[in-house]
C-alpha cells in the first residue's frame, strides 16, 4: 500500500495561475515552451451590472496585478486578489478543478494535464 500524499509544488501553482490570469485577462499569450493552461473566466452579474467600462478596467487591474501579500495569499498559490477599480473594491479568485466538468478540484494542481482553471471576477458582496 502506498501512503503517499501528493504535495503541489506551490512555485509552479502560483505561476500556472499568474499566466492563465494574464492570458484570460489581457490576452497576453503563454511563453514558448509554456503548457497552455485549459480553463475559463467568469464575471459575476454584479461586476458586468457596472458597464463594459468598468469591466475593462477590472480585467486591466486584475491581469497586471503582481503583489500579493502573505493575508490575501497564505497558501502561495497566487489564487486570490483584490484590486481597487473606480474606487470599488474587485475580487478575483482562481479554483482548480479536475476537468471542464468542474466535479472535483484537481489533485494535482501543478500539472496542466490535470488541471482546468475558473478565473471569477467578482465584488465582496458577491461573497
Amino acid at each position: 500500500m502506498n501512503d503517499t500524499i501528493y504535495v503541489p509544488d506551490v512555485e509552479k501553482v502560483a505561476a500556472q495561475n499568474d499566466a492563465f490570469r494574464r492570458n484570460a485577462c489581457l490576452a497576453i499569450p503563454y511563453g514558448v515552451g509554456d503548457p497552455v493552461l485549459k480553463g475559463r473566466m467568469v464575471i459575476t452579474q454584479s461586476v458586468d451590472a457596472n458597464g463594459m467600462a468598468f469591466v475593462m478596467f477590472c480585467l486591466d487591474a486584475i491581469g497586471r496585478l503582481d503583489h500579493f501579500p502573505a493575508d490575501n495569499d497564505p497558501d502561495g498559490f497566487h489564487d486570490f486578489g483584490s484590486v481597487e477599480v473606480f474606487g470599488t473594491a474587485v475580487w478575483f479568485k482562481i479554483d482548480v478543478y479536475d476537468n471542464d466538468r468542474l466535479s472535483f478540484g484537481s489533485d494535482m494542481p501543478d500539472d496542466p494535464a490535470h488541471s482546468y482553471r475558473v478565473l471569477t471576477v467578482l465584488l465582496p458582496s458577491d461573497w
